[in-house]
This record gives structure tokens, sequence and C-alpha cells, in this order.
């Protein structure tokens, strides 16, 4: 069993291709997905996904990237967050590779996300593009860890993973742990304990290979757990497992519904 922790199904021209995106899971043993909210005003189609289907869910939030959209304030994501089909609060975190200035509004919001976290009691998904140092900053500084959660397509080193799993926080492989070039997210994939880790696709983006640049699905989350086997010279079934096992205990209120 298969599970992809983060993926946009409601993106613009998925939803035409739903079907056939849940029955290429289905065939890959996929057996479910946390589909991730970006802004509030697409969150009712993330929300709608998880509603419909038993073994999706959704989590809500405001990517850091966005900056022209509805500003979120803590009691808003909080309800919004109180659906029990809304697992995680995010994606949320530091992007300095679009804004190069360094915003301090994107720090505010991500601040913002983390004490929504902590008041509802659910984990939180982080984007974190060169902006490792602020990152973990944050996290420490508003006690993220009494909620934990994910760094989502993990492309940093070890020493920052060591600092992220200190915080009590999984490391998420995606497609980019399959690219020739990514050595150092190669050899935290190889050190990250084997009950701290989770695999996705970030669907529609960085397909693994061998399909790199086209449009990623969450069947092919199945690449990411291949390469991570290799590895770790460990089987495709015990990476698999532990994966499915760590987002059980991450979010134990999805098991019984993906082991159906």
């Amino acid at each position: 069993m298969l599970i992809d922790s983060h993926c946009h199904l409601d993106f613009p021209g998925l939803a035409d291709t739903l079907p056939q995106t849940l029955e290429a899971m289905r065939q890959h043993d996929v057996r479910g997905a946390l589909c991730i909210g970006v802004n509030l005003a697409d969150f009712p189609r993330v929300l709608a996904l998880a509603e419909e289907h038993t073994h999706l869910f959704a989590s809500v939030g405001v990517h850091p990237e966005y900056d022209d959209v509805e500003e979120p304030d803590e009691a808003r994501l909080t309800a919004l967050a109180a659906h029990a089909k809304v697992i995680a609060i995010g994606e949320t975190g530091l992007d300095y590779h679009w804004q190069k200035d360094r915003p301090e509004w994107q720090r505010q919001r991500f601040r913002t996300h983390i004490r929504a976290a902590r008041s509802e009691g659910k984990p939180l998904v982080i984007h974190a593009r060169q902006a490792s140092e602020d990152t973990l900053s944050i996290l420490r500084a508003e006690n993220a860890r009494e909620v934990g959660g994910i760094l989502h397509c993990f492309s940093e080193d070890w020493a920052v993973a060591q600092q992220a799993l200190e915080l009590g926080f999984y490391i998420s492989f995606s497609g980019i742990v399959t690219f020739k070039n990514a050595r150092a997210v190669q050899e935290v994939a190889r050190r990250v304990p084997l009950d701290r880790f989770l695999i996705e696709t970030d669907t529609p983006y960085l397909a693994p290979m061998p399909h790199r640049g086209q449009v990623n699905q969450p069947a092919y989350v199945r690449f990411v757990a291949e390469a991570i086997a290799r590895l770790r010279d460990m089987t495709f079934a015990e990476v698999a497992a532990a994966s499915s096992e760590n987002f059980f205990t991450l979010f134990p209120q999805t098991r019984e519904a993906m082991r159906a």
C-alpha cells in the first residue's frame, strides 16, 4: 500500500481527468492522498474532493508564494480546519526563491498558520524554498513541535533535515529524489530514520523518473518509493509499508479509510 502525502488534484485541468487519476491510483495500490489547499478562494474545491472520496483528505492554508489573495487570520483557518476531512494546516511556510526580498508579510502569514495549527491541534504542511534558516527559526519560536507536521518536497541537506526531525517533523520525498543531480536529497533519504519519512508526488509538478517533464499524478508515487528502496537497500514493500505507517502515525484518523 502507498499513500501520496501531497498532491493538488483540484488544480485546473486535473479535474477533467479525475476518474482516470483515481483508477490509476487503484491499479498501483495508492490507497489514499492528502489534497493540499493553497488559497482560501479555492479551498472549497479541495474540500469537495475529500468529502466525495473516502480515501482523499484535505489541508487548508495559503501558500507563501501567493501575494494577491485573501489573507488568512487565525480564526478563519481554525474554523475551516475543524472539518473532519481537513487533517492538516498548510501549505504554509517561506519561499525566498520567488519572493527574493524576503518580505515580512510572508513570515507573519507563516506564524498565523502555526498558531492556528496549535489552536486546532492539527499538523502543519511546510513549504520551504531557499529559506531553511528562517523556516526552522520560526518553527522553534512558535512552538510548532506541539503539533509537528511535514516538510514537504524536501530539497535541503542532512543538516536541515536533522533540525526538522528534532522539532518533531516528518521529511517528505517527492520525485526530486529520483533525479540524478539530487545527491543531497538522496543522502537524506538514506539517513532519515525509517519511522520519520513520507512520500509524495506534488501533483501536477515534479514527475519522477521515468516520467520527468510530464504531468505528475498520485500513481507515480510508487517511483519515489522505488528510488528510496534502492538508496536504502530495502525492498519496495518495506518502504511502502513504512511510509504508509508513518502517515497513519501523523494522521491517525485516516487509517481506517485508507485501509478499506
